[in-house]
């Protein structure tokens, strides 16, 4: 210690190069608070990922029965697909990017197993099938392709065919004719009409070889026959078919009211309502009428006419009287045909016994009897009365003042509107037709105002339900960096300045270690004392620093 050599240096304090090596020589505390920061806004970042992918899923597929569901969801769960259930688990949802993807591989792989198969059942024919298995195959290759075309319709969510089609014999009497029925299952909120029920008969019928459309019954999730036979639907009333005839033809007679009247009225004073009463009633009569011929003789016609003629001669013989007289031929007879029977008779008698001869001739003639056949069929659907009701609105008067008051229609201006609705519906007093307008003031009610307060508004609520969860997490992400992670970066970022030359001593002794800084000094007296006290006194001085320094190295022991 005595050969030590005291040296006076400035201290150079030997600071972390680099923003590494300054955040290594932060205290532990703020090393913690920012690994928990970083690692925090990870999970913010992460979780407001996983947020914005939730709306890409789109259905893959809808209405699946549990079996086939659990089958889709476990091939989903092999291929490392997410996926997810809709409310009340009626779809299975995936990611929308995937969704085509999917669906190919799910039909490569069978699935789902429950969807309808057509015609390909053919293509899987066993070799060795018997005929039964064949014939088995085929049918329900057809019923699946009936109902492929059936669920195509707007209206039916989904369907179900059954074909009986009986064996064929070579008796053609003894051949039974095949029948069909059809279950169908509407959407909800659809019907089908009359002729979309026909439509669905006549394609069933069409793809069965003989199959009459009377054979197909078609019926419906209720299990209400849709294909009703016509007297079913005559003894029950009127059909859908009659009742929306009726329903066009009244909506027709008002709205022909209403374009009349309205650029009289006004848009909103008036209402009109029609009844129509409509007969749909069909009837048919035959009648055949016969006449007697009429007119003169060339205008009868001969329907046939028979000829027959005989006649026959023999050899004379005397009669009479023996005489000049009976060797004289006959006189002509004298009496018309239609005389007396009795000299008609001697005459020929006589002529016959002279010169012995004889003849017969019949004739038949049959003329044609007018007749007259008569079919009359009624039409259908024809209209017995029309009854329309019409009421109108008061008319609006403004005084000079500008106040608006209501004033009722004098008679002649109903009058005027009754006549203008006859005309307009067609009106007859022999069909026993009624119309009937009236004035009345109409009630104009005035619904109240709910004025709904901003933060009710459920516009206002779903967006801000929408922005709740990336809201929060944007808060979330604020408070950890700007709480944990900006502190630490600030102390890391920010270089403290050089020190002062000559406001640090350090003496070397022995070692080439450097001594820590002397504090600054408050003042600079202390400062000018303590240099006056090194320059008189260096050992001292030296004494001084060697203290601290061994101090500091016992410290670093224990």
């Amino acid at each position: 210690m005595e050969n030590a050599v005291l040296k006076q240096s400035t201290l150079v304090q030997v600071e972390p190069a680099g923003f590494g090596g300054r955040m290594a020589a932060l205290p532990l505390r703020s090393k913690l608070s920012a690994g928990l920061g970083v690692a925090a806004l990870a999970g913010v970042v992460l979780a407001m990922t996983l947020w914005s992918s939730k709306g890409d899923f789109k259905v893959l597929y809808a209405n699946l029965s549990d079996k086939d569901g659990g089958a889709v969801i476990a091939q989903l769960s092999q291929m490392n697909v997410p996926y997810r259930m809709s409310e009340g688990g009626a779809a299975i949802m995936v990611p929308a990017a995937q969704v085509h993807d999917l669906r190919l591989k799910l039909a490569t792989a069978g699935l789902p197993k429950g969807s309808v198969s057509g015609y390909e059942l053919m293509d899987n024919a066993r070799f060795g099938q018997t005929q039964f298995q064949e014939r088995l195959t085929f049918q329900r290759g057809l019923e699946g392709e009936l109902t492929r075309s059936i669920t195509s319709m707007a209206a039916v969510q989904n369907a179900r065919v059954h074909l009986a089609l009986p064996n064929q014999n070579g008796f053609f009497r003894e051949q039974q004719k095949p029948s069909a029925s059809v279950l169908l299952s509407l959407h909800p909120g659809r019907t089908l009409d009359r002729a979309q029920v026909a439509g669905i008969v006549h394609l069933v019928s069409s793809s069965v070889p003989e199959l009459d459309p009377k054979s197909v019954s078609v019926l419906d999730q209720t299990g209400a026959l849709l294909t009703a036979s016509a007297d079913r639907n005559q003894a029950g009333g009127l059909d859908a078919q009659q009742l929306q005839y009726v329903n066009q033809i009244e909506t027709g007679y008002a709205k022909r009211i209403a374009d009349l009247l309205e650029p009289i009225v006004g848009r909103d004073n008036l209402r009109a309502t029609v009844t129509a009463d409509v007969d749909f009633s069909q009837s048919e009569a035959t009648s055949e009428e016969y006449r007697p011929n009429q007119g003169d003789k060339a205008s009868v016609v001969i329907r046939s006419q028979q000829t027959s003629e005989q006649s026959g001669a023999n050899a004379a013989t005397p009669s009479g009287v023996p005489g000049a007289a009976s060797n004289q031929p006959p006189a002509a007879a004298t009496a018309p045909l239609t005389g007396a029977a009795q000299p008609l008779q001697t005459a020929q008698g006589g002529t016959a016994g002279a010169t012995g001869s004889n003849g017969r001739r019949d004739a038949t003639t049959n003329y044609e009897i007018d007749k007259t056949v008569r079919v009359t069929r009624n039409a259908s659907g024809t209209v017995k009365r029309l009854n329309a009701a019409v009421v109108v609105n008061n008319r609006s008067s403004t005084d000079p003042k500008g106040k608006t008051t209501q004033v009722p229609l004098s008679d002649p201006e109903i009058e005027k509107l009754t006549s203008l609705v006859r005309e307009s519906i067609g009106f007859s007093k022999d069909r026993g037709d009624s119309v009937k307008v009236i004035n009345a003031p109409f009630k104009i009610e005035v619904l109240p105002q709910v004025d709904t307060p901003l933060w009710k508004q459920p516009e206002l609520l779903d967006m801000l339900r929408a922005a709740a969860v990336p809201t929060g997490l944007v808060v979330v992400a604020l408070l950890v960096f700007f709480g944990m992670i900006r502190p630490a970066l600030n102390a890391a970022l920010v270089v403290p300045p050089p020190p002062e030359p000559g406001s640090t001593v350090s003496e070397v002794v022995d070692d080439p270690q450097h001594l820590p800084a002397l504090p600054a000094p408050k003042t600079n007296e202390h400062l000018d004392g303590a240099r006056a006290l090194a320059k008189d006194n260096p050992a001292a001085v030296a004494g001084i620093v060697r203290g601290w320094v061994n101090g500091e190295a016992a410290l670093a022991k224990t």
